[in-house]
């Protein structure tokens, strides 16, 4: 069991990450909200037919609400928003109710924003169930979706803790290992050199990770989403540079429709082609064949989905919140562990992206 200490200008607050995390939560409400009047858990379907019992069990005795809402990017949507503020109405919270964001990156981002929103904010918990949600579980930012952007509607909320239980990413399926790993390469390559390189040499097969790495890679990505958001909460600075991978990977899910392609596995997508632009504009050195070859070999597509055009990205990426009187800016790296923001032309972005789409690769030659 670990406990890592993120530390905000707005709050301070612990990540319990860990088999058994979850056993702390309880005594964790009776100690810090005595004056507690009730409890609403927001979870989605696939989390709540799970797990949804043991945690009703774990809260015995509790006022206690329960809100189901669709599962992955489909909770994102402002009805399911309006849906939970109206069920929180009529369940009678009140500014001394306490949610409980139970599932994944998702549901954390809804459940955090009902929170944000809710009679101008009231508190709430992480219980994250996923491995992606390692990164959006921690920082604060909580948001939903509009049909042009993603997390275009949010807020900046933090958690009063976070109970990362590792028993509960035993059911999940490749696809969301996948998603979440894909975050845990992006710390690296934004914060760590070393860490790649651990990484590299440990994980070879995401369906058969010791429990041992599996939390040393979750709490290695949690301190480095502390120190970075410890430095600047609300990114106004160096917190853009965890956006890596984010600029095409935001456009990439927006046009292939929320929840079609996962989170991460789009992002992973974005972190190759900023790889590919690191290259050429900073002359960053890296092995990008290996690297594919890597990401490859535990089920990651290395390639812009067929039928997805270059034009509608560019696009995308001009609606994206990053960007400035519609200016792409992406985060690009000096060297493994030295990020950058740049502002990338129109031009030099849709040619790089048509060839990326024809050679579906993150170099234009093995290295």
């Amino acid at each position: 069991m670990e406990t890592v200490a993120i530390r905000t200008l707005d709050k301070n607050y612990f990540v319990k990450v860990g088999n058994g995390a979850m056993d702390g939560l309880a005594p964790f409400l009776k100690e810090n909200f005595p004056a507690l009047t009730s409890l609403l858990v927001i979870t989605d379907e696939t989390v709540g037919r799970l797990y949804l019992q043991e945690l009703e069990n774990r809260l015995e005795g509790q006022q206690l609400h329960v809100k189901v809402v669709p599962s992955g990017e489909e909770a994102k949507t402002f009805d399911v928003y309006y849906g939970c503020l109206s069920f929180a109405l009529e369940k009678k919270l009140d500014r001394k109710s306490l949610i409980l964001a139970f599932g994944g990156g998702a549901v954390g981002d809804l459940a955090g924003f009902v929170a944000a929103t809710f009679m101008r904010g009231i508190p709430f918990i992480q219980i994250p169930t996923t491995i992606l949600a390692h990164d959006s579980a921690v920082g604060g930012k909580v948001a939903i979706n509009h049909p042009l952007g993603k997390n275009m509607i949010g807020a900046f909320h933090q958690p009063e803790a976070v109970f990362y239980d590792l028993r509960y990413l035993e059911t999940l399926p490749q696809s969301e290992r996948r998603s979440g790993f894909a975050e845990a390469i992006k710390h690296a390559l934004i914060k760590d050199a070393e860490f790649y390189e651990w990484l590299l040499d440990n994980v070879t097969r995401l369906d058969a990770i010791q429990d041992s790495i599996l939390e040393g890679l979750l709490v290695k990505g949690i301190r480095i989403k502390g120190d970075i958001v410890e430095k600047d909460e609300k990114e106004l600075g160096v917190r853009a540079f965890l956006n890596f991978g984010h600029t095409l990977g935001h456009a990439i899910e927006g046009e292939c429709g929320y929840g079609r392609i996962t989170h991460g596995e789009a992002v992973l997508i974005g972190m190759l082609f900023a790889l590919k632009l690191s290259k050429e504009i900073l002359g960053l050195s890296f092995d990008s064949s290996g690297f594919r070859d890597w990401i490859e070999k535990l089920g990651y597509k290395s390639a812009i989905p067929e039928g997805v055009s270059a034009d509608n990205l560019l696009q995308r990426m001009k609606q994206d919140k990053k960007s400035t009187g519609g200016k792409v800016m992406f985060v690009l790296l000096k060297e493994t562990g030295s990020p950058v923001k740049m502002e990338i032309s129109d031009e030099l972005l849709l040619s790089r992206l048509n060839e990326f789409q024809r050679r579906g690769s993150v170099s234009d030659q093995r290295d």
